[in-house]
């Protein structure tokens, strides 16, 4: 009897001990933590699925939209030209000048993601003869970037071949011929649009409500720096 009650007082004493040990501390907090996981785990995959899921749909659409439109395999967003395959320098569809500049002859155009009318509109031009940059085609379709960056497709009947340009990016002198010598007859504003009537290697001649005159290409959008015409 004494034997057992010495044997039992030992074990009692190494369950107290086992109970006060480091095992216990950790043992909640690790089962704690694996269930946590596995519930954080399962939340984060949940909300981020919807939103992995709406990307790649989006994406699927955009492809899907473009289909009937695109010729077979061929983008409709051209994009950089690499150095094996260099940039056009005619269009293929007018056979003109690529890039190049034109205008905007309604005063409403729809922007649309891609070339036909099944693509979503991205945002709408509102502000006839605003000069564009024609930087590919496609059928009755010109992709187009206005000078802020911003680029779309638009369709063809909404543009003209009568040049204009933007002053950009501060207040310019209208000079009576082209040299900074000539009188100053007017100072233009930026962000008003001037018609072009002629352009030489530094100097633009443009009109606008009544006011000609001359002003340098550095100080106007919708001209390239090698452009002469008149």
């Amino acid at each position: 009897m004494t034997g057992e009650r010495t044997g039992d007082r030992q074990a009692r004493a190494r369950r107290r001990t086992w109970r006060r040990g480091p095992f216990r501390r950790l043992g909640r907090p690790l089962r704690l933590g694996i269930s946590l996981t596995l519930i954080f785990g399962i939340a984060l995959t949940l909300a981020l699925g919807p939103a992995t899921s709406a990307r790649a749909q989006a994406a699927s659409a955009s492809t899907a939209q473009a289909a009937p439109d695109a010729p077979s395999g061929a983008a409709t967003d051209p994009g950089p030209a690499s150095a094996a395959e260099p940039a056009p320098t005619t269009g293929p569809v007018t056979g003109l000048p690529m890039p190049r500049y034109v205008s905007l002859k309604a005063t409403k155009a729809n922007v649309r993601r891609g070339p036909g009318m099944t693509h979503r509109v991205d945002w709408v031009f509102m502000r006839r003869g605003m000069p564009l940059e024609v930087i590919a085609e496609y059928g009755h379709w010109r992709r187009v970037r206005d000078q802020e960056g911003g680029f779309g497709w638009v369709h063809y009947s909404m543009l003209s071949g009568v040049r204009t340009a933007l002053v950009t990016p501060v207040e310019a002198d209208l000079r009576e011929d082209a040299s900074t010598a000539s009188p100053v007859v007017a100072r233009a504003a930026p962000g008003v649009v001037l018609k072009v009537e002629a352009c030489g290697r530094d100097w633009c001649e443009v009109y606008k409500d009544g006011v000609e005159g001359w002003l340098p290409k550095t100080a106007l959008w919708g001209v390239a720096g090698d452009e002469i015409f008149d």
